[in-house]
């Protein structure tokens, strides 16, 4: 097994055919089509298929259809060459959310994130 395999503590699903989805900006300033290798309840592995230097990876929007009515918000865990891995956030704070609380800043500074699958109900 390799050292990224290691690190996966949730069971993962294979996919026989790689699932084209795209990673969105969270502010909305860039967008990268990109393909679903496997994923877990906690986290995707991705595979690039345009370059992602220079972009702001901390967190992203990985969006799941092609209406973009499913997504999750992300936050990256590694590179490896034209693979990314990613964690799914939650409803948890965030590790620099998290930080800023413990040193004494205003707990009302600190925001919850949204829960981690979004779906749109036309109507």
């Amino acid at each position: 097994m390799d050292s990224t395999a290691n690190r996966r503590r949730d069971h993962r699903v294979l996919f026989s055919h790689a699932i084209d989805v795209q990673m969105f900006a969270i502010d909305g300033t860039w967008r990268r089509p990109c393909t679903m290798l496997d994923v877990s309840e906690a986290g995707v592995r991705l595979g690039l298929k345009s370059s992602i230097q220079g972009l702001n990876l901390k967190e992203f929007f990985l969006v799941l259809s092609s209406t973009g009515v499913a997504f999750r918000r992300c936050e990256l865990a590694w590179i490896n060459g034209e693979q990314i891995g990613a964690s799914f956030l939650t409803g948890t704070m965030r590790a620099s959310q998290t930080k800023k609380a413990s040193t004494g800043e205003k707990r009302s500074s600190v925001q919850r994130d949204e829960p981690a699958m979004h779906r749109c109900t036309g109507g």
